[in-house]
């Protein structure tokens, strides 16, 4: 028994003397491991450092769930990133079809409403994924510098989305208001009919639309259209002809089948008593409505349903749709648009009123290629002390000429947001909402091309106090329709010119200015 004891005692010495073993608890498959939450992130990565911090966060600003998906959050990360993805790809699509997508969208209040709150949503959720991406890529562990840095660098490129959406939103709105104060709801008895928007013409190679420069102020009975010019453009090249008629022309013509005709068969105050200023072209705006109300049919605008139809009658061609510009609000739009440029070939009055003896305030002094402000450019239009209305129809048109050379696109979209206000409370028209788009389209066809203009001056073959209306039409007729001639021929003149040589600096006369 000692013996056995002995042994005991000398395998407890052995036993005591080994080292301790270290054993490892391994825990079951699929068992969730303890130490709570941050024990579940062990596959969750973060950079190193402040550079790699906002190396991330730019790379996840430019790619949105790039950040999710490098510190581990994949199926976050890979949903974040696909509708990013397929969000750019279908604006790219729907806008890169053709121009009359995006021409149709710029012209839909409903769209242009929807993608103004788009775009806040869209850069709330943008900014988002930003801000969390960079919290869950910075280090753990950093100084108070890179914390300060990196909210710093964050919060700038939120601000850059913030900026360029809300303009974008301002502008869907302002685009979206100014159409629906312009095109909707416009009803006139004298529109095409069988016009749709798939064929804007009804099969037709011409429009023919009518600008208005409405001349009210005080001291006249009510709207004086002062400017008339038809403008008629070539459906498919923009190839265009204006024509220019002066305010005082009397006994203006109405289409045959016209119920303004059975009233006027001799012309408009033909055989009249009462003072001739009210049977003047410019007259017959205000006129009509007052002496026959509803005489053309239902209709927003009688006025210029009656002029339409006067015009019409006396060039001997169809007048579709009209343009009016209040003359007052004028000088906005070309304000708006940051000015127009013009040559000015002779002294044009500002201000002054022949009639009553009030001489002007100064004048804009001739010179090549003059850029003028709203309220120079109004006077440059309508100046006629010490001049004649001939002279100043050769100028509206040449201004005509000058804004839609100051309309390119970058200028507009600069100045947008004034334009519409301006546009939206003194430009009327009868162009229905559905044919926008073409006229927009046809637009920058007639930007592109030749334009030719005739004005109706005083000469052997046209009196203004009394026209002669088939010679007048003839002219017309030429002009829409010129002849073929022969190569070396010479130009035949019929009344046409271009407007780039008639606008062109050639001075003439002698020079005044405001102290003569």
């Amino acid at each position: 028994m000692s013996d056995q004891a002995d042994d005991a005692a000398r395998r407890g010495v052995r036993r005591a003397q080994r080292p301790a073993r270290s054993f490892t608890l391994r825990r079951p498959v699929g068992s969730p491991p303890s130490g709570g939450s941050r024990a579940l992130r062990s596959d969750r990565r973060r950079v190193r450092g402040l550079p790699g911090t906002l190396g991330m966060t730019l790379l996840g600003a430019v790619l949105p769930g790039s950040g999710y998906l490098y510190a581990g959050r994949r199926a976050l990360g890979a949903l974040v990133l696909v509708a990013w993805l397929a969000l750019l790809g279908g604006v790219a699509w729907y806008f890169g079809r053709d121009l009359r997508t995006a021409i149709d969208f710029a012209l839909d209040p409903t769209r242009l409403k929807i993608a103004a709150v788009l775009f806040g949503v869209g850069v709330a959720i943008w900014s988002f994924v930003v801000f969390t991406s960079y919290r869950l890529v910075r280090p753990r562990v950093r100084p108070r510098a890179h914390t300060v840095a990196g909210n710093l660098v964050v919060g700038i490129l939120c601000l850059t989305a913030v900026v360029p959406a809300t303009y974008a939103s301002r502008y869907a709105v302002a685009q979206a208001d100014l159409v629906e104060t312009v095109f909707q709801d416009n009803v006139s008895a004298t529109t095409p009919k069988g016009v749709t928007k798939e064929d804007p013409w009804g099969g037709l190679d011409r429009v023919n639309v009518l600008l208005l420069g409405g001349d009210g102020g005080e001291g006249r009975t009510g709207v004086r259209t002062d400017t008339v010019i038809l403008v008629s453009m070539n459906t498919t090249t923009g190839k265009t002809v204006m024509f220019s008629l002066p305010r005082n022309m009397m006994y203006a013509e109405f289409p045959e089948d016209s119920p303004l005709h059975d009233l006027y068969p001799e012309g408009y105050g033909s055989g009249g008593t009462e003072d001739p200023g009210f049977y003047m072209l410019n007259a017959i705006y205000g006129q009509i409505p007052e002496r026959h109300p509803g005489v053309l049919g239902k209709s927003d605008n009688e006025g210029a349903d009656a002029i339409k139809q006067a015009v019409e009658g006396s060039l001997g061609i169809p007048v579709d749709y009209y343009l009016l510009v209040n003359l007052a609000g004028f000088r906005e739009i070309v304000d708006a648009m940051g000015g127009v440029t013009v040559n000015i070939n002779e002294p044009v009055a500002i201000e002054g009123n022949t009639d009553a003896g009030i001489p002007p305030v100064g004048y804009l002094e001739p010179g090549p290629s003059q850029h003028l402000d709203g309220y120079h450019a109004l006077w440059f239009a309508r100046g006629r002390y010490g001049s004649d209305d001939y002279a100043r129809m050769d100028r509206q048109r040449c201004m005509v000429d000058a804004l839609v050379e100051a309309a390119n696109p970058t200028n507009l979209l600069r100045r947008y947001l004034d334009l519409a206000e301006a546009g939206k409370d003194i430009v009327t028209t009868d162009i229905p909402l559905d044919l926008a788009p073409a006229f927009v389209e046809l637009a920058l066809d007639v930007k592109g091309a030749k334009v030719r203009s005739v004005v109706f001056k005083a000469s052997e073959q046209f009196f203004s106090g009394d026209p002669d209306y088939d010679y007048v039409r003839s002219v017309v007729e030429k002009a829409i329709q010129p002849k073929k001639r022969e190569p070396g021929a010479p130009k035949p003149s019929n009344g046409v010119e271009e407007t780039t040589d008639a606008c062109a600096y050639a001075p003439t006369g002698e020079t005044v200015t405001a102290s003569e």
